[in-house]
């Protein structure tokens, strides 16, 4: 098992009085694939923008490669990070969403080297070859010039999700990116993540396709009401459920 690289300890977050994460512990090896399932409102998105910092939280911590994410922390002292040093740590992982965010006036390739020119300060032959690269691996080789317009939803999850792994970050963190597509597409872009995990990338994956969970994560966590209530194996979750919450929840999916 590889080294850890990312710890969660006590992590609480709310929204005005609804606390939304209640105490959240857990950590992730360097090379493990973690698919995080549960139903709606359970916090599992919430979970992942934190580990981003694309929201606050407001109690417990986050460290990626041993640094605290979002904030500094002494004396029992917390006070955020400033903005350079949240960008900086933010750039450690890399994000795909449900929507896909592309620059529709850009084409693939454009929006592949977008962050590798402004934030990596590579030069644009050199981001344009890596963008070309990490195209090929997603299947798009021959879509490098064509705009988002262009593209079906599947080849455009797929362009973003090449742009996040082209940054070369840490940790990939996935955030239900086959809800927004038609249901032909996707086992294309679970195809791609697929082909991620078999090469060892370090992976946190929001999902409701439990067979796809099932079938690529080193660890499976079911949370419920703002807790990791469950977490192991994915044969032990999903075959042998040791909660009657989860095993409402996964009759409910259909898995079988």
């Amino acid at each position: 098992m590889g080294k850890k690289i990312l710890e969660i300890k006590g992590l609480r977050k709310s929204y005005g009085p609804v606390e939304v994460l209640k105490g959240v512990d857990y950590s992730v090896n360097e090379g493990e694939v973690i698919s995080i399932i549960g139903s709606s409102g359970s916090g599992k998105t919430t979970l992942l923008r934190c580990v981003n910092m694309l929201e606050e939280f407001q109690g417990g911590e986050i460290r990626l490669d041993g640094q605290e994410i979002g904030y500094h922390t002494q004396g029992g002292v917390r006070r955020r990070k400033n903005e350079k040093e949240i960008a900086a740590q933010r750039a450690l992982t890399g994000m795909a969403f449900q929507q896909f965010n592309l620059f529709p006036h850009m084409t693939a390739a454009e929006n592949v080297m977008l962050g590798l020119v402004k934030v990596k300060k590579i030069s644009r032959s050199e981001a344009r070859a890596l963008a070309e690269n990490w195209l090929a691996r997603v299947g798009l080789a021959s879509r490098a010039d064509h705009y988002p317009g262009q593209l079906s939803g599947g080849q455009q999850q797929r362009v973003a999700i090449a742009r996040a792994i082209a940054m070369a970050p840490r940790l990939m963190l996935f955030d239900e990116v086959t809800s927004a597509l038609d249901p032909e597409l996707v086992g294309e872009v679970l195809q791609v993540i697929k082909g991620l995990a078999a090469e060892g990338m370090t992976m946190l994956i929001v999902t409701h396709e439990m067979r796809f969970a099932f079938e690529v994560s080193s660890r499976v966590i079911f949370m419920n009401e703002g807790v990791v209530c469950e977490e192991g194996d994915p044969r032990e979750i999903f075959l042998r459920p040791g909660t009657e919450r989860l095993r409402e929840f996964l009759k409910g999916t259909g898995f079988n």
